[in-house]
């Protein structure tokens, strides 16, 4: 995350004089092979390099994701397309939950970043073969001029924050879950498996909840009611052993609002500052979540209790909602 404090912004720029196509298939190649490099080390030193070399190739391909996404789908369904979109985040998260843990059991640990690095090459070439931009949709001219009004730049970044808090109680969760569970006796394997489940719901449950916003045109009502059901979730883990009930809870309704919430991105800016905007907006996103498993680690290290990080991350589900409410009051006040 930490190659996204600094670059999110020029990589925003980025899009200005090369091809959405072009950014996005060298972000992925990067990705690709910052994990081989990865893969590879003997020393930590070359690790961090590889982990380096991976956050430079996720910022850019991240930030032109979301904004080919809007691209296409803008005054169409765009809700359910950004909710497909952000479910792939925890397809892959559960995948590697369950499959990058058996390779590192009964292969080699680098069998984990091999495979991996293959998925962003194999999404490299389909990009660079398959993908084009939609037809309403012209490259500008050279230009470093930034052109995002106030009221733009206030939105984006009170959006960013709302994005940015939601994912930090989300790998927060996803860290200190299954200690929960182990400190009520499971093993360490089932903690992992079950917590695991929600990831696995969210893929189908994140894409529904963004047909309905586009349907009913309430989104911001679900995403409300959606943090809501995240909060308990999270109180019913820490405070009883309905594990189960918790995890499909969080999995079912808890996290299906995270393309709604990414969609803000869409309302806080005009077509022609998307690039820019949505890299400042993944700025925020890197600013708020990168810390956040450190921060839950240090509540733990000074409590040795498992359920006060998971308390930290209900703190950031709620500032999740006061974020979202704040940037629909602006929203209504500021033109763009």
């Amino acid at each position: 995350m930490v190659p996204g404090l600094f670059l999110a912004i020029p990589a925003g720029l980025s899009g200005n004089f090369l091809s959405d196509k072009s950014i996005i298939g060298l972000g992925l190649i990067t990705l690709g092979l910052g994990g081989g490099i990865a893969s590879l080390s003997e020393t930590y030193e070359l690790f961090f390099s590889g982990r380096l070399i991976c956050g430079v190739g996720f910022v850019f391909s991240t930030i032109f994701f979301a904004k080919v996404t809007t691209d296409w789908f803008e005054g169409k369904e765009l809700a359910t397309a950004m909710s497909i979109l952000v479910m792939s985040w925890p397809f892959g998260i559960a995948m590697g939950q369950i499959g990058h843990g058996w390779l590192a059991t009964n292969f080699d640990w680098r069998w984990a970043f091999i495979i991996a690095s293959s998925y962003c090459a194999i999404s490299a070439f389909l990009i660079i073969v398959l993908f084009h931009s939609p037809p309403h949709i012209k490259l500008e001219k050279v230009s470093f001029e930034i052109q995002l009004t106030g009221n733009e730049l206030l939105l984006t970044l009170v959006a960013s924050s709302a994005w940015g808090l939601f994912n930090a109680g989300y790998v927060v969760y996803l860290d200190f879950g299954p200690s929960i569970l182990i400190a009520q006796g499971m093993d360490t394997v089932s903690a992992l498996g079950i917590i695991s489940i929600a990831s696995w719901i969210m893929i189908f449950s994140g894409a529904l909840c963004g047909y309905i916003a586009d349907r009913s045109g309430k989104p911001d009502l679900i995403v409300f009611v959606c943090l809501t059901f995240s909060v308990l979730s999270l109180l019913l883990l820490c405070c009883t052993t309905a594990n189960l009930i918790s995890v499909l809870i969080f999995g079912l309704i808890g996290m299906a609002p995270a393309g709604l919430i990414m969609a803000l991105a869409a309302r806080a800016m005009r077509p022609k500052n998307r690039a820019l905007g949505m890299g400042i907006f993944f700025m925020g996103q890197f600013f708020l979540q990168g810390p956040a498993p450190g921060i839950a680690g240090w509540i733990y290290d000074n409590t040795l209790n498992p359920t006060f990080p998971v308390l930290f991350a209900i703190f950031l589900f709620l500032a999740t909602a006061i974020a979202t409410v704040v940037f629909n009051l602006l929203r209504k006040r500021m033109p763009l």
